[in-house]
């Protein structure tokens, strides 16, 4: 984040690792939904979802750009899902971006499923034609009864078909997949329903985290009764079959973020016969894979 930007910030301020470098722009408080039964990101009562201001937004982008204007490449709009917004609001933001730090060549924002359901092609074509590139989309899974049970909203029609908007309208889309979300007995269905989310709308960026629960696990068993996380082996064995069933062709895949034991990289599918691989040796032989200490972890 920039030093001293005159952009008011309400803590804890979430971003993907892709925007480590970018500066941090809030259009909104919180989250529209926050319901989700596994997300703690904005529980805090400080974090109750509202829309900015527009015009504090739009002051602080022009202070911003008196300061920064010709060093700022990057801006992701938060906090957990921008495009909520109108598409009017919405198109002002991205105009006093351009105007006021003209050396941005990137803007991006998380992307509920829900927030584009009112949202037309047309109108995605014109956030993507004024400086919208990339959308991160938390899928979490492919699967209904998962999705129900987490409480998020979706369903894998809603989530495909929000993705397919994306894709019409030319913005770049991340998806996230949740190793672990679905526990022992819904594992292998997670993570075939998930593959066959991807299969049918392929995204230019793919990643994977794993389920945790730092302020404990009391809220999500509450609503997933008989839930119990998985161990290292059947976090592996599930990926193993996520990633087995995944028919991509042009997709990065990262699955580094500090929650996962085991880092795996690549292009699928150029690489997925590489990345089984190590996930078969993880499987097989933990002590001879190449995993990632707790405290490395972060955890």
């Amino acid at each position: 984040m920039f030093p001293t930007v005159p952009i008011r910030y309400v803590e804890p301020v979430y971003r993907p690792p892709s925007e480590a470098e970018s500066l941090i722009l809030p259009v909104t408080d919180g989250c529209s939904w926050n319901r989700c039964t596994f997300c703690e990101m904005y529980t805090a009562p400080e974090k109750r979802f509202r829309a900015r201001d527009e015009g504090e937004v739009l002051e602080s982008v022009r202070l911003t750009g008196e300061r920064f204007g010709s060093v700022v490449r990057r801006v992701f709009l938060a906090d957990g899902d921008a495009l909520v917004l109108p598409t009017r609001r919405l198109l002002a933001i991205l105009e006093a971006i351009r105007k006021h730090l003209p050396a941005v060549r990137r803007v991006s924002s998380y992307c509920l499923p829900r927030n584009l359901r009112r949202k037309s092609v047309g109108e995605l074509r014109e956030l993507a034609s004024a400086g919208l590139a990339i959308a991160y989309v938390g899928a979490e899974s492919g699967d209904d009864e998962v999705l129900e049970r987490v409480h998020k909203g979706e369903t894998f029609a809603s989530t495909l078909a929000a993705l397919d908007k994306l894709a019409q309208a030319g913005i770049t889309r991340s998806v996230m997949i949740v190793n672990g979300l679905a526990g022992p007995a819904l594992s292998l269905r997670h993570a075939e329903n998930s593959a066959r989310l991807v299969n049918a709308s392929p995204p230019e960026y793919l990643a994977t985290l794993v389920v945790s629960f730092p302020l404990g696990e009391q809220r999500f068993r509450e609503a997933f009764p008989g839930w119990r996380p998985l161990s290292q082996r059947e976090l592996f064995v599930e990926m193993e079959r996520f990633i087995a069933g995944l028919e991509l062709e042009r997709t990065v895949f990262r699955s580094d973020h500090a929650s996962n034991w085991l880092i795996l990289k690549g292009m699928l599918g150029a690489d997925k016969a590489r990345l089984l691989g190590e996930l078969h040796q993880a499987i097989d032989d933990p002590e001879a894979a190449p995993l990632r200490p707790a405290w490395a972890r972060g955890l």
